[in-house]
């Protein structure tokens, strides 16, 4: 991508800043100028040069712009020596240093206002690419997170981000700073003298072409920079997440190999890049002295010969105005370095942002609030990959109120059926309706607002106990039933029985849990994720496992608040602990993803299959206990 197509990208929303930017840089340069000027009035000075041959013209008597500027240039020259002989040398190089303090202030003052307008563009670009880039992950179907990894995920969201952001910045330099600093200086030069900038620009080419060679490779070293980053944000976040285990297994010292191993190979990788990247500057400062010297080589022969136009004192400008082209030439080679690592962190971050997700709402979607009779499974397969089923030709009815419960080792599918029905994944063949319509033809929003989801691992947020509870719902709205909604989440958590110990905690309601409610207990964290549920009120629920991993008496305290949640409900129910849904009104039976026995708690015992079998298998561990 050019740094042109870049900024169109990124930067036309701050169109207004960039004009600015633009305008104060070319008065910056403009009074650049002013201030060099000031040389040659000095220079004539400390010469003892005090007359000059020349004669005041009227300007309006030239005829054409080489008559006009020469003769505009012989004013100048006789009028600063008419002050010289009337005032002196020394009252003229007092005026002459007001004169360049002045110029040199409001070229400081200019230069400011440039990037103070840049600033906005800055920091915007980085809020907006940011902001694409995080509501691009939300709306990507699951899917999609079980191929990436979280740490590759988060590089693109910080270095990879901060790299694109440092190369429009660059882009914008290339576009709107350092051409109009050269341009105008070379326009300059030329007037100074066409004949020996003429020869500068012969020796340039040569210049360009070396700074051009070093930056190559550096794109394609950049990215795998970058990727190396991410490989070290991914096994940071894979260490935080399995700490427990780590130290469990006393595997400390096979994670710091492995980490020691890829930062020094992300080492590597850096400083080939952060080398080549740094040549940018020396190079360029080694090719522009060796320009002036030959200027100086060339100019100064001339003058000594008497075939220049120009005198030493306006020769010393010229030299002057041209080193001044040399730092903006540098900036403008570490600018087309940016912009080359900035392009292969794009490339990494459109490949996120060019992602389509395969769970699609049609233009003619219709909404949805509840249902009058049953929800329908009709034939559905269903595979994470497509060559491998997780579930197959899957029927199955649940009536408007109903409590089903789906059993069956792990593996079986229970998960993945539950998941289809708020369409975290589409199913590949058969459909899902809901009162006869077909759940692809709703809302997805409307769907999910229907359903509340509460699962083995509770899954809180590091905010306070109120936020975490009023999480699925919007709070600019009036609370339900005219309650406040301090009243409202009060309510729910009674009815989870989580009050009593919410209000042990330090602030109550307003306690921060910590990241992922570390600061909760296990059978705490799930009473919050039920009143959670219970705020919400949706006419279907799903609970996947939800009192598994909990003690005894957590386990009943949670199962006391599911009963209290699921009445009026329809619910959907993934059990573990088989004597948790003894009361539900169909119970399925999954193998290898496959409803082998359905029915109720006594009717399948009856059968003497696969549920009677589950049940005394845990019995039998239970006994064995």
């Amino acid at each position: 991508m050019s740094f042109i197509r870049l900024i169109r990208r990124f930067a036309s929303p701050y169109k207004w800043q960039v004009v600015l930017n633009l305008v104060f840089n070319l008065l910056s340069t403009i009074l650049s100028l002013f201030s060099f000027a000031a040389i040659i009035p000095v220079l004539r000075i400390l010469f003892g040069i005090s007359q000059v041959d020349t004669v005041y013209v009227d300007l309006g008597s030239t005829e054409g712009l080489e008559q006009w500027l020469a003769a505009a240039k012989g004013n100048l020259y006789y009028l600063l020596g008419e002050m010289i002989g009337t005032y002196g040398g020394g009252v003229m190089l007092a005026w002459l240093g007001l004169f360049l303090g002045v110029m040199t202030g409001l070229k400081c003052l200019t230069a400011w206002l440039a990037n103070y307008y840049m600033v906005p563009i800055r920091t915007g670009v980085l809020r907006d690419l940011r902001r694409q880039l995080y509501d691009k992950i939300v709306s990507l179907p699951l899917g999609y997170f079980t191929q990436e990894r979280k740490g590759d995920i988060l590089s693109r969201m910080t270095n990879d981000v901060n790299e694109v952001e440092a190369s429009i910045m660059s882009a914008l330099d290339v576009l709107f700073k350092d051409p109009i600093m050269i341009t105008v200086y070379l326009l300059t030069l030329f007037v100074i003298s066409w004949q020996l900038t003429l020869f500068v620009l012969v020796l340039l080419p040569v210049a360009g072409l070396l700074i051009g060679r070093i930056g190559r490779s550096l794109k394609r070293a950049s990215k795998r920079g970058q990727e190396q980053n991410a490989d070290i944000l991914s096994q940071v976040e894979e260490t935080l997440s399995g700490l427990r285990v780590v130290k469990a297994f006393n595997a400390e010292n096979k994670l710091r190999a492995r980490f020691a191993v890829l930062i020094d190979a992300t080492r590597q990788t850096f400083n080939r890049i952060n080398r080549r990247y740094y040549l940018a500057h020396p190079v360029s400062e080694f090719m522009g002295t060796c320009l002036i010297a030959v200027i100086l080589w060339f100019g100064g022969m001339l003058i000594l010969n008497h075939h220049s136009t120009i005198d030493a004192a306006t020769f010393i400008y010229y030299l002057v105005i041209f080193y001044s082209i040399i730092n903006p030439a540098k900036d403008l080679s570490k600018a087309g370095y940016s912009i080359r690592k900035g392009q292969a962190s794009l490339e990494r971050i459109d490949k996120v942002l060019d992602t389509q997700s395969n769970i699609t709402e049609s233009a003619e979607a219709s909404g949805i609030s509840d249902f009058g009779e049953c929800i329908c499974y009709e034939h559905v397969t269903f595979g994470y990959d497509v060559s491998r089923p997780v579930l197959q030709d899957i029927s199955l009815r649940i009536g408007k109120g109903q409590i089903v419960a789906l059993v069956g080792q792990s593996g079986s599918g229970k998960t993945t059926l539950a998941d289809l029905l708020p369409r975290f994944y589409d199913v590949q063949q058969g459909c899902i309706t809901i009162d006869g319509k077909d759940i692809r033809s709703l809302k997805i929003h409307d769907l999910r607002e229907m359903t509340g989801y509460v699962n083995q691992d509770a899954i809180l947020f590091n905010d306070t106990i109120y936020n975490n509870i009023t999480f699925g719902v919007d709070t600019s709205r009036p609370a339900p039933e005219g309650l406040s909604w301090q009243q409202a989440v009060e309510r729910a958590a009674k009815i989870a029985n989580a009050h009593s110990f919410i209000m042990d905690t330090p602030d109550g309601y307003q306690t921060c849990i910590g990241d992922r409610g570390s600061r909760l207990s296990g059978g705490q964290r799930q009473r919050i994720s039920i009143a959670r549920a219970i705020l919400k009120n949706p006419p279907i629920l799903l609970l996947d496992e939800a009192t598994s991993a909990l003690d005894t008496e957590s386990e009943q305290l949670v199962q006391e608040a599911l009963e209290q949640l699921m009445r009026d409900r329809t619910t959907l129910v993934i059990a573990h602990r088989l004597s948790t849904i003894r009361n539900a009104d169909l119970i399925c039976v999954l193998h290898e993803g496959r409803i082998v026995e359905q029915g109720t708690h006594n009717e399948l015992l009856a059968l003497g299959g696969y549920y009677k079998r589950l049940i005394e298998m845990q019995q039998n561990n239970k006994s064995g206990e």
